[in-house]
């Protein structure tokens, strides 16, 4: 990709009317755009790294053997109202011209169990496990904080169907070992902690929170184990010896929540008459179960947790490029447009930063606020090679062509 044909534009300014760093940092490199509170355009750089975070979902969802759909965002009123969440304060309502009423979905439970009682009649049809990336709407009367709490956002939804609460229950850690693999792909360190359900369940539920100082949650901790319990149903207070381990005090810290997970039981199913014949006959509800990963809400965390002074740093696995060329110098554009094609014929994505009109000073600070991981430079004083630095370290190196393309 040509710099100079990005369709946004870095500023030198942050957004006056913003709070939150993650949007400060993302609107200021061109990824998203402001429209209202809590209602974000992604650019395409923006959506870029939103891609390749939903890549990295959805091949350990599909690893998970879920299959994949997309539910529709506009509700009929009468589903909402057979699980009693028509009256929730986060839901938007609209009424059309024939006076029916819906609800903009901000979760999915009723969709899924009203779509199940098609699919769904025996023991021998379960377990199931279907998943969606899809825009959810909310509203939050605390839209202050960019991308991390949005009125429209993008959310992976995965739902479980089991025959017993004991087969839900093997599923469950199996998603929350799914989950502990996808942050580590993601590099971001998240814990399991528990929580309270919230208007999804009256069961203990698990959030997986990434420690930060912008983040809205409280957690108690231990570092000696993988005690973690958010401040809404904590039992202890920091200081505490660990209940679990007994080898540390507790800790508390603040967090941002990037996921959860819940085990519903039969609430759904009873309320929608989804049930199953088992072998000898006998019908009973169905075990369900529901896990959410706040997508574009990753984004802003890995922005909250990966910056510096002058900007983003990517982790590679999510970074819309990979290399950021700049050539410096007219006489310089031959080479790069040269390194640019090598790079792109094998498959390295490259935003290369050709515009002539623009100062170095100039083109190195774009380069250390957009985040990209590696810069490769040519210029008068590089000669036949390139300069290269990764954008999370100050070291600065001579290489090849042949041997950038190695490093990859």
């Amino acid at each position: 990709m040509l710099q100079s044909k990005l369709f946004s534009k870095s500023t030198r300014e942050f957004p006056k009317d913003e709070e939150s760093l993650n949007a400060k940092l993302l609107i200021r490199a061109g990824f998203i755009r402001k429209i209202s509170a809590g209602v974000y355009a992604y650019l395409p750089l923006g959506l870029r790294v939103l891609q390749n975070i939903n890549n990295i979902v959805r091949e350990e969802m599909n690893a998970l053997g879920a299959e994949e759909l997309l539910m529709p965002a506009l509700i009929p009123k009468a589903i909402w109202e057979k699980s009693a969440r028509w009256d929730v304060d986060i839901a938007y309502k609209i009424k059309d011209e024939g006076s029916s009423e819906y609800g903009l979905g901000w979760t999915h439970e009723e969709v899924i169990t009203e779509i199940a009682t098609h699919n769904i009649f025996s023991y021998s049809d379960l377990p199931r496990a279907v998943y969606q990336i899809q825009t959810k709407f909310r509203k939050e009367p605390r839209a202050k904080s960019g991308i991390l709490r949005g009125r429209e956002f993008t959310m992976k939804d995965l739902y479980s169907f089991h025959v017993s609460e004991g087969d839900l229950d093997v599923y469950y850690k199996k998603v929350i070992e799914s989950y502990k693999k996808i942050f580590n792909r993601l590099s971001l360190n998240a814990k399991v902690v528990e929580a309270g359900g919230g208007l999804f369940t009256k069961n203990i539920t698990h959030e997986f929170q990434v420690i930060s100082d912008s983040g809205e949650d409280v957690i108690y901790f231990c570092d000696k184990c993988n005690f973690a319990q958010n401040k809404e149903i904590a039992k202890v207070v920091a200081g505490d010896n660990c209940p679990s381990c007994g080898k540390d005090k507790i800790g508390k810290t603040q967090a941002i929540e990037v996921a959860n997970v819940f085990r519903q039981g039969t609430k759904y199913s009873e309320a929608f008459g989804l049930n199953i014949k088992d072998e000898g006959g006998k019908s009973s509800p169905v075990w369900h179960g529901s896990y959410g990963i706040g997508i574009s809400r990753i984004m802003g965390t890995l922005v909250e947790v990966y910056n510096d002074a002058r900007g983003i740093i990517w982790p590679e696995a999510v970074a819309p490029f990979r290399v950021h060329l700049i050539a410096l110098g007219l006489k310089n554009q031959d080479k790069c447009q040269e390194i640019y094609n090598a790079l792109q014929e094998k498959g390295i994505e490259v935003l290369y930063d050709e515009r002539s009109e623009v100062s170095v000073g100039e083109k190195f600070a774009d380069a250390d606020l957009i985040g990209i991981p590696l810069r490769a430079v040519v210029s008068d004083k590089t000669g036949d090679k390139i300069e290269i630095k990764h954008r999370n370290s100050t070291e600065v190196k001579l290489v090849t062509l042949s041997e950038l393309i190695k490093s990859f």
